[in-house]
This record gives structure tokens, C-alpha cells and sequence, in this order.
């Protein structure tokens, strides 16, 4: 791929901008960003996280943002794509989730609220540094607003049962002690493509950067997916390329040998 023609970078975030360990993002990987932005190449934040655990960059801002996996993606000027998951599927959800004793978190694009709390639920919060919010509104959101995403712990035994009876949802993953349940016909992949069509891009004007299997869709759907050194077997398999772990500041060093920065 020519890098000259590079117009448009997804990046996920935790494990590919933000090391897992450190929870922060490195001076070298915002350094990357802010030269990148510089470049005037477009720069997109593409999370399984919602628009209210969005981390912010002293010095640097996303041009575009593609959250909740895909389901709901905007810019500053205009939401350019919304699919929250039908409202008949929350509620089985939800009741499928009560019967593994699990918790859940539902979100709205400016709400996050659970109706109980599990040690998964908490530890997975914890990576965007939020805090489970359990809130006596959990029914009524779920009957009158777009949910975009439903969040619970489980493990892959447990994907089956939470998913029972569910046909317009599926699961992304990309920890092991906890899901993001997402509407079946979305995914990174799909969140990609509309903000391509939104910006009048081809798909070989576009790469993406990665580490989790919720990832392997969005390199599905750019002309180059790089797999972090940290990242899983099978975000790899997929990869047209690998780069250094997020703790050695691997994008920067793929950047600086490509000539991108």
C-alpha cells in the first residue's frame, strides 16, 4: 500500500493507543497522533467504548469517532451513522443476563447505567476509568431510548445462554471476563464503511491499528489492518501487518519506518 495515499487511520483504543497496564496513553503515541493530525490525514477514535468513556488527549482530539463498535459513529458537525439494538432484544437480554446472575450496563449515547454490579462489570468499567452507575432509570431507559450497547461480564461459556432467544444482537469481544453486546448487523467493519462513504474515501485510503478480536472486522474493511505486537492469534491471522506492543510505542515505530510521520 502506498502510504502517500493514506487519507483516513482508525485506531482502537485500549491495547492499541492506551497500554492496558499503564492505562494512560505514552508522550510518544500522542506524539504520534498530533503529527499524524498535522499531516492532515483524518484521524478516528474506532472503540467498543461509548461516547461518555471517550478518553481525552491534552493536545489532541479525534476528527471523527466510531463507538459503541460501530453502532453509532459522528463527528462534530453530525451523527453519520445510528443502529441501536431493538428494544425487544434489550429486555431478553437483560432477562437471559438475570438468569447467569450477571448484571448489566445498557448505553444511550449520553447514558451509562446498570441495574446491579458483578467484580467483572466493575474491573471492566475500571479500563476507561468509570465507575458501574446502578440507577432506578434502568427500566424506563430501556423502554423509551436507543440502546447502542449492553455491557456484562461473562466468560465464552456463558456467550450462548446470554444470547438466547436474541436474534438482532451479537457479541464483541475483546477481554475475557466480560462482553459488549452489540446489534447483529453492526461491528466495526460496518462503522468503517459508512464513515469511508461519509467522507467520499475508498477502502485502500485507509488503515487501521488494532489488538482485539473486536478489530478483525475493521481490518476486514480497510485497505491495511496492523495488528499490535500485544495483540490476539487471530486479529493477527488477519492482519496484512504486525507492529511493536503498545508498551514499546509500536505505532510510532511502524509510522516512523513508513514514513507517515
Amino acid at each position: 500500500m502506498n502510504m502517500d495515499n493514506v487519507k483516513i487511520i482508525f485506531f482502537d483504543i485500549d491495547g492499541t493507543l492506551i497500554d492496558m497496564e499503564r492505562k494512560q496513553i505514552s508522550e510518544k503515541m500522542l506524539e504520534t497522533l498530533i503529527r499524524l493530525k498535522q499531516r492532515g490525514i483524518i484521524l478516528c477514535l474506532s472503540t467498543g467504548r461509548g461516547p461518555l468513556a471517550l478518553p481525552r488527549f491534552e493536545g489532541w482530539e479525534a476528527d471523527v469517532f466510531l463507538t459503541f463498535n460501530g453502532s453509532y459513529c459522528f463527528n462534530k458537525q453530525q451523527d453519520i451513522y445510528k443502529n441501536p439494538i431493538p428494544v425487544r432484544d434489550v429486555k431478553k437480554i437483560v432477562q437471559n443476563a438475570a438468569l447467569l446472575n450477571r448484571p448489566v450496563s445498557i448505553a444511550t449515547k449520553d447514558k451509562l447505567i446498570a441495574n446491579g454490579k458483578d467484580k467483572d462489570l466493575v474491573d471492566y468499567f475500571a479500563f476507561a476509568k468509570l465507575e458501574v452507575n446502578v440507577s432506578d432509570d434502568f427500566a424506563d431507559t430501556v423502554e423509551y431510548e436507543d440502546i447502542y450497547q449492553i455491557m456484562s461480564g461473562g466468560c465464552k461459556e456463558e456467550y450462548a445462554k446470554l444470547l438466547q432467544d436474541v436474534p438482532s444482537a451479537k457479541i464483541a469481544a475483546w477481554w475475557d471476563r466480560a462482553v459488549d453486546i452489540i446489534p447483529a448487523d453492526s461491528g466495526k467493519g460496518m462503522g468503517v464503511s459508512k464513515i469511508l462513504e461519509y467522507y467520499q474515501l475508498q477502502k485502500s485510503q485507509a488503515l487501521a491499528f488494532g489488538d482485539g478480536n473486536n478489530d478483525i472486522e475493521m481490518f476486514q474493511a480497510v485497505g491495511l489492518g496492523i495488528a499490535m505486537g500485544n495483540g490476539s492469534d487471530s486479529l493477527k491471522a488477519v492482519a496484512d501487518e504486525v507492529c511493536g506492543h503498545v508498551a514499546d510505542d509500536g505505532i510510532y515505530h511502524y509510522c516512523m519506518a513508513k514514513g507517515l510521520l
